[in-house]
């Protein structure tokens, strides 16, 4: 089940941070480690800092964009250290673990963390289902990249833990936990197909003008994202988005 957990680390600067982070994953059974973007490659100094984690080191995954990180996952956590302009859907730590532990056996997870210094653009924050942040003091808030990977990898293996004691004391039946095909969520490609399709339909229809799009996509991605449509919603919204497209189309000649 851990193994479907994925750590995204976006535009790392510095590389030790890195290493310390590959060490608080493993001390929690986390092994999936994707790195976007880094401004700096793992080295030695990355090794010395993971100690006994080099192996989540090596076995990294360095692609170019959020986007291919998170491309098969069916649920991604965003980790967000300010209020934003457009709220979105909140998770405190602990429910963060749940929900990733909920989730992970119907596909990958993703629990993504922004740069040292500036944390995740609102672009990239907008691809994230749910944001999590940590209470921590607010007269000093201040985590470092590892501290803030340790404190949410905690979260999830006692969720994982919890789960795995609640399965041995209650013998449940595998199958009454296993979902419907209506219940399916359908993972972030998709989602950004439905999305790029909307923005498309709405410009055709007029509602969207090119250039003054305003903050319409923003709010219909925190509006759909809030509700999480499954596979086959996500399909009658494409089937409704064509058809739009096709009327606005024929009144246009």
């Amino acid at each position: 089940m851990l193994d479907s957990v994925r750590i995204v680390l976006v535009n790392t600067s510095d590389c030790r941070n890195i290493g310390s982070a590959a060490r608080a994953m493993k001390t929690m059974g986390l092994s999936q480690l994707v790195l976007v973007d880094p401004i700096e490659m793992p080295n030695g100094q990355a090794q010395a800092l993971a100690a006994g984690a080099t192996d989540v080191l090596a076995n990294a995954k360095v692609v170019s964009t959020l986007e291919e990180a998170i491309s098969d996952c069916g649920l991604v956590v965003g980790t967000s250290a300010r209020s934003r302009t457009l709220p979105w859907p909140m998770l405190d730590p602990r429910e963060c673990g749940e929900k990733l532990i909920s989730e992970v056996s119907d596909y990958p997870v993703a629990l993504v963390f922004g740069r040292e210094s500036s944390g995740l653009t609102n672009d990239e924050l907008q691809l994230c289902h749910f944001h999590v942040q940590i209470p921590a003091n607010p007269e000093y808030s201040s985590l470092n990249l590892a501290m803030a990977v340790q404190t949410l990898s905690y979260e999830v293996r006692m969720a994982f833990l919890a789960n795995e004691k609640a399965q041995e004391q209650a013998q449940f039946n595998s199958k009454a936990n296993e979902k419907t095909d209506d219940e399916q969520y359908p993972v972030v490609e998709e989602t950004e197909r439905m999305f790029e399709h909307f923005e498309q339909a709405l410009k055709v229809t007029g509602f969207i003008v090119p250039s003054h799009p305003g903050l319409v996509m923003t709010k219909l991605r925190r509006f759909i994202n809030r509700a999480r449509p499954d596979s086959k919603e996500v399909k009658m919204w494409r089937g409704m988005l064509s058809s739009v497209e096709k009327s606005a189309k024929r009144n246009q000649q």
